[in-house]
């Protein structure tokens, strides 16, 4: 008797226990819940964290999220109002709004993931084929720029640059969050911000885009090495002006320079041959000697030639010189 007694009071601390523990539950911060019973859900959103009270048994609590939430779509291949196409990256931030509305339409943030979806891929495609490409790319506040920077550009890309911009991509984004916000209310969903996050040709275009710009590329570089050969040439043209400048000048001063030197020197072999007229004759005949000697011949010379009569006046001239 006292086993069943001990099993029943078993049981029933049991029962109480799980009475207890259906009875309470917490929430965390950051987290609202909803009570759901039988399925449907009942009384207000609980928004504060703490210690809460619901039935037992029949009652069941569903948790989501207070904080913002992410939204990424998927790249989209959208053509603009100038039918360029190009690829549309955009993302966005929500939050659950009204808990209990968002139960009962979405149940789920991925239920919710695929509204959005479909709502925020809607109102960009509207948008971007509405626009024109230079409306997305740019902001309001885009200045044309001026100057050599315009200069260098093609023509048909300084046409481009010169395009004024009415709207500009941050009103295009405020525009596509306004027109999202129409609808996302009925889910329990308030949406935060909307923002395009890459923009990119589709990969035909972009490589027309990228061997234009090669061109463009090679075409400036060509510019610039034509410009550099035409200076490269102006310079050397220049060098060798001044060259053949600098050398003529050269040539005519060692022309003065040497004149003048021939000049003194005949005045000084002149002066000095006047002083003495036979030893001018006696030296002009050793260089006659010189210049007619010849390997082959023989020159034969008497006592009595003027050669010798030269040797023998130095001779008695040094015999007869006093000695100190």
């Amino acid at each position: 008797m006292k086993n069943v007694q001990n099993i029943g009071l078993g049981f029933l601390a049991l029962a109480i226990v799980i009475v207890f523990s259906g009875t309470f539950y917490t929430l965390e911060e950051g987290e609202q819940a909803v009570v759901v019973q039988f399925g449907r859900p009942v009384g207000a959103t609980v928004i504060d964290a703490g210690l809460h009270v619901k039935l037992p048994l029949i009652q069941e609590v569903r948790r989501f999220e207070k904080r913002l939430l992410i939204w990424d779509g998927d790249p989209n291949q959208i053509p603009t109002k100038g039918r360029e196409f190009i690829w549309v990256d955009t993302t966005a931030r929500w939050r659950i709004a009204d808990a209990r509305k968002f139960l009962e339409s979405v149940a789920t943030e991925t239920g919710a993931r695929s509204r959005l979806n479909d709502i925020i891929d809607s109102v960009v495609r509207d948008q971007v084929s509405g626009s024109e490409l230079v409306e997305l790319v740019r902001s309001a506040s885009w200045v044309v720029p001026k100057g050599e920077i315009l200069e260098e550009v093609p023509a048909e890309v300084r046409e481009e640059l010169k395009k004024q911009v009415v709207r500009g991509r941050e009103e295009i984004t405020r525009t596509i969050l306004a027109e999202a916000r129409k609808v996302i209310p009925q889910y329990g969903i308030e949406l935060v911000d909307v923002r395009i996050k890459r923009l990119d040709y589709v990969e035909s275009v972009r490589e027309k885009v990228y061997a234009r710009m090669i061109s463009e590329r090679k075409r400036i570089a060509a510019q610039f090495r034509s410009e550099g050969e035409g200076r490269s040439a102006e310079i050397l043209g220049t060098m060798e002006k001044e060259l053949r400048q600098i050398r003529s000048t050269a040539y005519r001063r060692v022309q003065e320079v040497r004149g003048k030197a021939d000049a003194e020197a005949t005045r000084v072999y002149g002066a000095a041959y006047n002083s003495d007229p036979e030893f001018y004759a006696f030296s002009r005949t050793l260089e006659a000697y010189k210049e007619g000697q010849n390997k082959n011949s023989v020159v034969i010379l008497t006592t009595d030639s003027d050669y010798y009569r030269y040797l023998k006046q130095s001779g008695k001239a040094a015999a007869v010189r006093p000695t100190r």
